[in-house]
């Protein structure tokens, strides 16, 4: 049986949220303290975010 070149050059899509920076947990954990510190619905999405990343990491 002849051997069958193929090219893995794509990547899984990331399951980490794209509008989050790296962070480390603690340093994700800081910022969603300050965020709900002041009850704001400008920053519902950063929240949503922040809990996303964090979610993704306990799992």
């Amino acid at each position: 049986m002849p051997d069958i070149e193929i090219e893995r050059v794509q990547q899984a899509p990331s399951i980490l949220p794209a509008d989050v920076p790296e962070l480390s947990d603690d340093e994700c954990l800081a910022c969603l303290a300050r965020a709900v510190e002041s009850p704001d619905s400008a920053r519902l999405d950063e929240v949503a975010a922040l809990i996303g990343r964090l979610a993704v990491a306990i799992e």
